[in-house]
């Protein structure tokens, strides 16, 4: 599932990517495959996945299973 990360808050994709340029047809985060295609990933030193992305508007997103 994935989770926009503010501050310590964690928001639905719904309450934040609904009005993005950047966001799909249906208003959802371009996440294809593990990516963020809309975004970066974040990567800790020594890993080779990331869990956490930011996206080209600021917001970090992380994937949460």
């Amino acid at each position: 599932m994935l989770v926009i990360l503010a501050g310590e808050q964690l928001l639905s994709p719904q309450q934040v990517c609904q009005n993005c340029l950047m966001a799909d047809q249906s208003g959802q985060p371009r996440w294809r495959q593990g990516q963020l295609r809309c975004g970066q990933a974040i990567l800790k030193l020594g890993e080779k996945t990331p869990d956490q992305f930011e996206c080209q508007m600021g917001f970090r997103v992380a994937n949460i299973e």
